[in-house]
């Protein structure tokens, strides 16, 4: 099987892949929003950051990839203690998808030929530990974004129904990809994202002239090509790494604390979602520039990809994300 594109490969879309990188260094921070252009990379850097990223260990066969025994569910029936390596997961959740698909639901084969009560896991399981991946997340059917609003809440699946009462943990990094022209993102779902940036084509001849060479390059000649990107992509996920572990050690002043509330409060962010996912953002960026403090600077790098999409306007309308929060950050930053 093809590996995924290089994530060190990708040409441009710098905010982008600054966005991703953060959340693999503290998931937390809830996951992107990408809104933009068809063709534009999207799915190809989460793919690419995925296969970038160590694998997990997890128990065999386990269905919901825990890592310890005592984490297995009951209902998965498992004997074995033992574990092995496997790559981060990376699960597409379809337009189409049925609210059995992505919760589970009774398995109907088995209780036809056996007659046995069986749960068979959704696609919240095959994600938990890894990146759920959603292409026009902004058509996506209003059940489905209730239920990811759940889920996204408690990290955990709950399904209650068929006679089945089944629970799991549904923990995983939420990616989400549209058009803007093509319809809204539900207030509720689009404040669950911790992140959002826009991307658009490059307008340079020289840089999609790259862009072209180094895909059919992909395509043509894959051996070589993921040679050439190995040693990019293995210093990025050891920045990657060391992040994970120098974050734990960074503490927020007061200082940055009050520039992180006053510039919420002055952008009109709704709840203090806005302030937590800033000083994450924030922290995770300070320790992937290996920097030994969080610092207004870090605030300032980061603000625009934490709160653009969360203001009281219409998230979506350029002059009142992009504009607005530059304006805001430049007053209350310098």
């Amino acid at each position: 099987m093809t590996q995924p594109f290089p994530f060190s490969a990708i040409v441009g879309q710098e905010e982008m892949k600054r966005a991703m990188i953060l959340t693999a260094i503290d998931p937390s921070i809830g996951g992107v929003l990408v809104f933009g252009d068809r063709g534009t990379g999207k799915s190809t850097a989460v793919r690419a950051l995925a296969a970038l990223l160590p694998p997990i260990a997890v128990i065999e066969g386990c269905p919901v990839n825990s890592a310890k025994a005592g984490e297995v569910p009951d209902w998965a029936n498992l004997k074995t203690k033992a574990t092995h390596e496997v790559p981060t997961p990376v699960v597409d959740l379809p337009l189409g998808a049925t609210e059995d698909r992505v919760t589970g639901a009774l398995d109907i084969e088995k209780a036809l030929s056996q007659g046995e009560k069986a749960f068979q896991p959704g696609l919240l399981a095959r994600a938990n530990r890894g990146y759920l991946y959603i292409d026009e997340v902004n058509l996506l059917e209003d059940h489905i974004v209730d239920l990811l609003l759940d889920v996204a809440q408690s990290g955990e699946n709950v399904v209650e129904r068929e006679g089945l009462s089944i629970r799991h943990p549904a923990r995983f990094v939420l990616v989400g990809s549209g058009n803007p022209e093509e319809g809204e993102l539900r207030p509720q779902l689009l404040d669950r994202f911790g992140l959002s940036v826009e991307v658009a084509s490059p307008k340079d001849i020289d840089t999609r002239i790259e862009v072209i060479k180094r895909r059919d390059a992909y395509e043509n000649d894959n051996a070589a090509f993921m040679i050439r990107w190995q040693a990019e992509d293995a210093a990025i996920r050891d920045r990657i790494l060391t992040a994970r572990k120098a974050m734990k050690d960074l503490k927020a002043p007061d200082a940055t604390l009050r520039d992180v509330a006053e510039l919420c409060l002055k952008m009109g962010s709704d709840g203090l979602r806005g302030e937590l996912t800033l000083l994450k953002a924030a922290r995770a960026y300070a320790a992937w520039r290996d920097d030994t403090a969080l610092t207004r600077a870090h605030v300032r790098d980061v603000a625009g990809i934490a709160l653009r999409h969360r203001l009281r306007r219409d998230p979506l309308d350029e002059a009142g994300s992009g504009a607005r929060v530059g304006r805001v950050v430049a007053d209350v930053l310098g």
